[in-house]
């Protein structure tokens, strides 16, 4: 970086430190009707050096996907997925049942149309890995079609808060933080529904400042985020707070510039006991020059640290840099701690080199002094295919049925990762899909391989 490149860089901190968000930034108290004030501070940076030690290794890399999924929808395609869970965070179990939650399109699209059509649809299992179709999750939500986000369920008011992603179409994909509210759950001796009237408001859009805008990262010439709302709720405070992706206004210019690479975790914060108002907050983990997508964060507590996971793509890097298609993560003591990489460079779970794309969007979710991690079947046969190795961007080129054939569009075999301090290790591959309620152990069935 040139002295020019670092004056404006340290122009543009002190403008959103001083200029945008006034006290936030410098690590004073910003209250709350929700409860205490939440400490901000500077965000930690994710290094060029970090991700050059990325290297993988047995105990980071998935095993390769060597037979079929069973898929969990005859329909359509499953992709990103994520449970209904309390407050606490710890998944929830209704009256026997556990509920995940998962972007679908229908199977007669190809797999690259899916975005554009996303719609949330749930699923029901009394065992946590065999689950049922039960229906759309919304009425009338916001947004052409719907990303990831998160749900919570509150016990106290048997209602469910939906944290999502109100998307415009393509090719804009202007991206809003979303809430629907109101929905309760019916339970029956086979089945689930999702009842009752539902709200939906507007929780949060890109300010420009802390956020890159949409307006802001056509001038880069490559994608943008402000997307996937994670509800938790403070481990010590109770504040109720949602981190999610977004990217930091840094003036890139093109592609080849590595300032256009610059994902953070955004945070934002309830003002009011309904969860309907939201405060920005500085984000708390920033991979400027290092990579453009963050995405789906959300943490695992445990041991009074912080762990918090991303997922990132091996073409959102910044040039000069490399890292697959996974799973990384950063530990700190604290919401606005300093996050150190998880293994030295962050990588916890990669694809195998020899299916780089079979799976995607892992979510890590408490389980015991462990994490448990699902994804979902990506494109699992991109190296073993009768055309013989093609790449990614070659897919779109195939006829309609092969891309179908190779996208999996479903539930992968979950993985049981090791936390020890800042490393981590993967130690078992479980059933597809398998979501465990947090504390408990594989059943009998629960097929865990040991590595």
């Amino acid at each position: 970086m040139g002295d020019q490149d670092q004056r404006e860089l340290g122009r543009r901190t002190v403008l959103r430190t001083t200029g945008a968000i006034g006290a936030a930034s410098l690590g004073l108290s910003i209250g709350t009707s929700t409860g205490a004030a939440v400490e901000t501070g500077e965000a930690s940076a994710w290094t060029r050096e970090h991700a050059n030690s990325i290297e993988l290794t047995d105990g980071l890399t998935a095993p390769v996907i060597d037979e079929n999924s069973d898929g969990i929808s005859d329909d359509y395609w499953i992709w990103d997925t994520w449970p209904l869970r309390y407050r606490d965070g710890s998944i929830a179990k209704i009256n026997g049942w556990q509920v995940v939650f998962s972007l679908t399109a229908s199977k007669e699209l190809v797999p690259g149309a899916r975005h554009n059509e996303a719609t949330i649809r749930y699923f029901y299992s009394r065992n946590g890995h065999d689950w049922t179709e039960g229906g759309t999750a919304f009425e009338n939500p916001l947004g052409h079609h719907q990303w990831a986000g998160s749900a919570m369920y509150d016990q106290e008011e048997d209602q469910i808060y939906h944290f999502y992603t109100a998307t415009s179409p393509e090719p804009e994909f202007r991206q809003r933080l979303a809430l629907g509210k109101g929905a309760s759950l019916e339970t029956g001796p086979r089945s689930v529904n999702l009842v009752g009237d539902q709200e939906h408001v507007i929780m949060a859009e890109a300010d420009g400042e802390l956020y890159q805008t949409l307006e802001q990262s056509r001038d880069e010439g490559i994608v943008y985020a402000f997307r996937d709302p994670w509800y938790f709720e403070h481990p010590e405070t109770g504040e109720d707070l949602v981190v999610f992706e977004g990217n930091t206004p840094t003036g890139g210019e093109n592609p080849d510039d590595p300032q256009s690479y610059n994902g953070n975790v955004g945070v934002a914060q309830a003002t009011n006991d309904e969860l309907t108002e939201w405060e920005l907050l500085p984000p708390n983990l920033e991979a400027i020059e290092v990579n453009q997508q963050l995405e789906r964060p959300h943490y695992v507590f445990q041991d009074g640290k912080w762990y918090l996971f991303v997922l990132s793509h091996e073409f959102t890097f910044a040039p000069g840099l490399w890292g697959p298609d996974a799973l990384y993560g950063f530990v700190a003591d604290s919401l606005y701690g300093d996050y150190e990489p998880l293994n030295g460079s962050g990588l916890v779970i990669s694809n195998p080199e020899a299916a780089p794309f079979q799976g995607y969007s892992w979510l890590a979710m408490p389980q015991g002094n462990d994490v448990l991690v699902e994804s979902f079947e990506n494109f699992r046969g991109l190296d073993d295919t009768s055309r013989g190795k093609i790449s990614l961007d070659e897919v779109g080129a195939l006829p309609d049925e092969e891309q179908k054939e190779l996208f999996g569009g479903t539930l992968a075999p979950s993985l049981k990762v090791q936390l020890d301090g800042t490393e981590t290790r993967v130690v078992a591959e479980l059933n597809d899909g398998h979501f465990i309620p947090s504390g408990g152990s594989p059943n009998r069935n629960g097929n865990e391989r040991g590595r």
